[in-house]
């Protein structure tokens, strides 16, 4: 059976993954920002060009297992590739040289069987840079590069049945990326009415029409609980005797929540949460969601994993309540509480009525989005009272005396076929199935990924690479003539402009890949882009 290639922004460090594949040389030396994932006997000394580990090629082989196997507590097996060639060659034969060595390296990876994915994916996830386009064969010509390399992991894909991420971190990298798989014919392997579906979202989120709601199932790809697995996890520790924790299961998710924290005492549960849910690496969903063109995002999860997978690609979400709002910059809305401040958590039965009183303003924002935007949720099972109160809030306002139909406000996308309670919410939003029912949910989890992995490529702006050096060799001649016009206007933009119709250019120059057009006075997060170049470039390899 066939994986999948993904194409996301991300920092490969941070990403659930069963594999990631690492750039180095002859001699062994990597980039330093790969040190936190190399077992600390592995590297021999450090100095300004990286780290020189204390390993050994068997031969000419180019594919080298870190001994140790598995590293930190995502499971993932790292592997050295050469993709530095100290032979002369042309450029197409060095193309060619480097691409083979990444065929090879899958070939090497599919032979460790790992019989149960991380955190219970249904595939196995092998996790790559872009490789060779920083010290090694490609560099300076990474669009020839991606348009030779999708097309061998697409093979690997096919070949061995698991699922391959590239990541990338910089907004023309993945720009680039996406406008060579749309070419690609069959680049996704869902049915029409999803296809469909992704680009619909896609031309919304293109236009400014998209925000995104995070449920607790697109954590649980990450490891963490969801509310069923969070209040097991809670009674372990409570001390309740057999009786009372059996006659858990058999109270409303939130009374039993009530029950616990009487039983454990509020500070214990609130440094629980605090602890459970903190900084860690995402998963797939989370990288995904976060490099799509929207501004909005709301969250019932507690964790912070949609803001760091933001981040890693330069895209700073300013955390709402908890932060100010500034113009320009994406941001998230915490609606239940943030583990980052454990107070503000929303679990009992009473900390869900008292929602609708003292967090009413908060309930209002999704109130904005769902009159405003369309709004894709991804994760949840609309089961929750707060979002139940708040549809049932927004349909009696569009439903007013006199007011004219008005459109379903949001896409939820259902992992399996559930007809009751699509029926249920109709009228409301539409339920998109992403799998029949029979299907085993780690399954629908992974479709669900596909089909998010291609609503981001049809919603990336095709021009991101256009004043990119390296993507020059991807432009047709018309681009070309463009940009070199475009290029005079980069030389005439002064460093140090304060003047607002400048910093609209620089703002515009900067979307189309410029790296000479600094923001002016702002962090480049809160320039009209909010993707922008302020995170460097990945060097390895």
């Amino acid at each position: 059976m066939s994986g999948h290639v993904f194409v996301v922004g991300a920092d490969l460090r941070r990403l659930v993954c069963d594999d990631v594949l690492v750039p180095t040389d002859r001699s062994l030396r990597v980039t330093a920002e790969w040190g936190e994932l190399l077992p600390a006997d592995v590297v021999r000394s450090e100095d300004d060009d990286g780290l020189c580990l204390g390993l050994d090629w068997d031969g000419d082989e180019r594919v080298l297992g870190v001994p140790g196997g598995r590293t930190g507590d995502t499971g993932r097996q790292l592997w050295l590739v050469d993709t530095v060639d100290e032979r002369e060659r042309d450029p197409e034969d060095a193309l060619r040289w480097l691409v083979d060595g990444a065929r090879e390296a899958l070939a090497a990876v599919a032979r460790r069987k790992v019989p149960t994915p991380v955190h219970g994916r249904a595939r196995r996830l092998v996790a790559l840079p872009a490789l060779g386009t920083g010290w090694g064969a490609a560099a300076g010509q990474r669009g020839t590069l991606l348009a030779r390399l999708l097309p061998v992991l697409h093979e690997g894909a096919d070949a061995h049945g698991f699922d391959i991420a590239l990541v990338l971190r910089g907004p023309s990298d993945l720009a680039a990326a996406q406008r060579v798989r749309r070419a690609e014919p069959d680049g996704w392997d869902l049915p029409e009415h999803l296809q469909q579906l992704a680009r619909d979202l896609g031309e919304r989120a293109r236009r400014g029409q998209l925000a995104a709601f995070v449920g607790a199932g697109v954590s649980a790809a990450a490891g963490l609980p969801t509310w069923e697995q969070l209040l097991d996890e809670l009674a372990g520790r409570s001390g309740l005797d057999d009786g009372l924790r059996a006659g858990l299961s058999r109270l409303p998710a939130q009374d039993a929540a009530a029950l616990l924290a009487r039983e454990l005492g509020r500070q214990q549960l609130e440094c629980f949460v605090k602890e459970r849910f903190g900084p860690g690496h995402y998963a797939l969903a989370h990288a995904l969601i976060a490099d799509l063109p929207v501004q909005e995002f709301v969250t019932t999860n507690y964790d912070p994993l949609v803001e760091l997978a933001a981040a890693d690609i330069g895209r700073r979400l300013s955390v709402l309540p908890f932060d100010d709002a500034v113009p320009g910059r994406p941001w998230l809305l915490k609606l239940h509480g943030d583990a980052a401040h454990p107070e503000s958590i929303v679990l009992t039965r009473e900390e869900y009525l008292q929602f609708g009183d003292s967090r009413a303003a908060l309930a209002g924002v999704l109130h904005s989005l769902l009159l405003t935007r369309h709004v894709l949720f991804v994760g949840t099972s609309m089961q929750d009272d707060d979002l139940i109160r708040i549809a049932h809030q927004v349909r009696s306002a569009i439903q007013a005396p006199g007011a004219d139909p008005r459109r379903r406000s949001g896409t939820v996308l259902a992992l399996r076929d559930d007809p009751a309670r699509a029926r249920l919410w109709e009228q409301d939003v539409q339920t998109v199935a992403i799998a029949p029912a029979d299907t085993p949910p780690a399954e629908a989890a992974r479709v669900l990924e596909v089909l998010l992995d291609c609503i981001g490529c049809l919603s990336t702006p095709p021009t991101g690479y256009l004043l990119d050096p390296a993507y020059r060799g991807m432009l047709s001649e018309e681009e070309r003539v463009l940009a070199a016009a475009l290029e005079q206007v980069e030389r005439a933009v002064p460093e140090e402009a304060s003047s607002s119709a400048v910093g609209e250019v620089a703002a515009l120059l900067r979307r189309l890949g410029s790296r000479a057009c600094a923001p002016s006075g702002l962090p480049p997060d809160e320039a009209s882009d909010p993707r922008d170049d302020r995170l460097q470039q990945q060097r390895p390899g």
